[in-house]
């Protein structure tokens, strides 16, 4: 290995190995944690520490991959019967809610355009490549903000941002590569450009699909005598997929995140171990692509273009995502104006963008360097804007409740195979009203009591065991349906936890 080598992974460890030190200072403050590993790498660059490292090729390659990560992962977290009430509007909203605010602010940058003030001078596609680069909203650091500042939200708002935010990326990906396509070729004409924005969206969608369904046949059928490799097969299928739909000039982060839904939604060998790997490689995938782009960006080149990309960030952020959301939320009337609100304001930009705008530069686009600074401007401004008052916005539309972040007292955890549901219970005066037994306390049928707690003590218990106000009893029950919850449902005085 030689120092070149060495020198690397040195200065890896150490940026790493700070950015998660940092996260810990940020989630105190509000601060988007993937910020922080925004401006770490920023530091450590070109016009601060030194560390030189403008390549947008590799910056673009990192992206892809940690990209496909993201949202796979995201397509596994989301649960059909979550997102099955909201599955219109959401769809809605990462379609037509980004070409309008493409379209919206592609229009206000092109006006403008040309005036001193701005020290820019796009043409419209310019300035409609420009804006369909930031039209897709950021998953990632939206729900690291949410989890940090411990906040559940209303009106099933988490799972309309979820959808939005995990399906809205290939939208934007095919209105960037589309509009690219469209500039530098000079035979390419309008109905060309609608025929190959299809073919992306149909070939993603097919391929993503099949794949999705194979994977979850290949991975239950298939045998492995190293459990610890589930994981990484469901990576290899998950970079195929991308890869082969690009072959095949398909979109393959759409393709990704729906065969992401449908692994996610199938019962598969060793879940448990393959979510586990998914979510630490998730956010190892967000932390090297925020710390690349952070390297990648020269702040002092972003100085010419710092009051545009402020007008541009405060547009989007006060007219293009309202209106997007509301004219694309119309008419679906149970969408409340309160709600509506809310997500007009979580229109976060995160690193998607600042990947999408690396297209331009390899391709040697004209004004390109102008279009990447200003896109990390306007990221730079959301992140810090919307992203350190989204708690606050919630709370200011009565949208929040309480994070219950209560760990279990028994720690115990069963195969996600099995067809059962662990649920705790505090003994009060009420529960224990028809008698102080198992026997007598007339348990739901088809269910059992593994252990009881008391105090600090835990006890295996039997039918003849006599039971105290305030003991925790841990219940094991089938899932086709919660007779623990409705069985103590009218009971208002005792505890009853997941």
């Amino acid at each position: 290995m030689d120092l070149v080598a060495d020198n690397v992974i040195l200065v890896g460890a150490i940026l790493i190995f700070i950015s998660i030190l940092l996260s810990r200072v940020s989630s105190r403050f509000g601060i988007p944690t993937l910020l922080i590993f925004l401006v770490v790498g920023m530091i450590f660059g070109n016009d601060g520490l030194g560390l030189e490292f403008y390549n947008p090729g590799i910056a673009q390659f990192i992206g892809i991959i940690a990209l496909s990560i993201i949202l796979f992962s995201g397509g596994m977290e989301t649960e059909f019967k979550e997102i099955k009430p909201i599955l219109s509007q959401g769809i809605v909203l990462s379609t037509m809610g980004v070409l309008l605010t493409a379209l919206i602010t592609g229009f206000f940058i092109f006006w403008i355009s040309g005036y001193t003030f701005t020290n820019i001078y796009l043409p419209f596609t310019a300035s409609l490549l420009l804006a369909s680069i930031m039209s897709s909203t950021d998953s990632a650091s939206v729900f690291n903000i949410l989890k940090t500042q411990k906040i559940k939200l209303k009106n099933n708002l988490r799972p309309t941002l979820e959808l939005e935010s995990g399906s809205n990326d290939p939208m934007a990906y095919m209105l960037t590569i589309t509009l690219i396509q469209y500039i530098t070729s000079e035979h390419l004409g309008v109905g060309s450009v609608i025929g190959l924005f299809f073919i992306q969206f149909i070939v993603g969608g097919i391929v993503g699909l099949v794949v999705g369904k194979l994977s979850v046949l290949l991975i239950n059928k298939i045998k492995i005598p190293y459990p610890s490799l589930y994981p990484l097969l469901l990576l290899s299928i998950l970079l195929f997929t991308y890869a082969i739909t690009d072959i095949m000039n398909g979109n393959g982060y759409l393709a990704v995140y729906i065969s992401g839904i449908i692994v996610g939604n199938n019962k598969i060998a060793f879940q448990k171990e393959i979510t586990s790997f998914s979510d630490g490689l998730t956010m190892f995938a967000q932390l090297i692509m925020f710390l690349s782009l952070g390297l990648l960006v020269s702040p002092s080149d972003m100085l010419s273009v710092l009051p545009v990309g402020i007008i541009i960030a405060v547009f989007m952020i006060l007219v293009a995502r309202p209106l997007s959301v509301f004219i694309s939320l119309a008419p679906f009337r149970k969408v409340t104006l309160r709600s509506k609100a809310f997500l007009s304001w979580v229109g976060l930009r995160g690193a998607v963008p600042i990947i999408f705008a690396t297209y331009p530069v390899v391709a040697s686009i004209e004004y390109s360097d102008q279009i990447f600074n200003i896109v990390f401007v306007v990221t730079l401004v959301s992140l810090i804007i919307q992203g350190m008052t989204i708690t606050t916005v919630a709370s200011k539309l009565k949208l929040d409740m309480p994070f219950d972040d209560k760990e279990s007292d028994f720690k115990v955890e069963i195969p996600e195979e099995l067809n059962v549901k662990l649920r705790e219970i505090q003994l009060s005066k009420k529960t224990l009203d028809k008698g102080n037994t198992l026997e007598l306390m007339d348990i739901p049928d088809k269910t059992l009591v593994m252990m009881i707690k008391r105090g600090m003590d835990f006890i295996v218990p039997n039918g003849q065991m006599e039971l105290m106000e305030g003991d925790i009893l841990l219940l094991i029950a089938e899932d086709e349906q919660d007779r623990i919850a409705d069985y103590y449902s009218h009971i208002d005085d005792s505890h009853i936890g997941s």
